[in-house]
């Protein structure tokens, strides 16, 4: 007896079949048959789309918070420090460059 392999969808997948399950055109088992989806999990997608639709439009617009650790003048300082220790321990152990 052969077994089936659960197909794995990317979250723009699930929102796809989500979106066609709210615009109501096909019934869920149609989409589910389309996308190989069981239908009762393109029920979950859509009741999750539709809970968390508004938190799309909450946040505010503007420049998005900066990672301190990418930042890369910090980078470039770090990675100059790197250097003179290894040149340091590079004289210190009397291994020439």
């Amino acid at each position: 007896m052969s077994e089936k392999k659960r197909k794995l969808m990317t979250g723009a997948q699930k929102a796809k079949v989500a979106l066609e399950a709210v615009k109501g055109t096909k019934t869920a088992n149609e989409i589910a048959q389309e996308h190989g989806a069981h239908p009762t999990q393109v029920g979950l997608w859509k009741k999750a789309l539709l809970e968390n639709a508004g938190q799309l439009f909450e946040t505010k617009r503007g420049p998005k918070a900066v990672d301190p650790q990418s930042d890369p003048e910090r980078l470039y300082a770090k990675i100059g420090q790197l250097n003179m220790e290894l040149d340091w321990l590079k004289k210190k152990s009397g291994i020439n460059p």
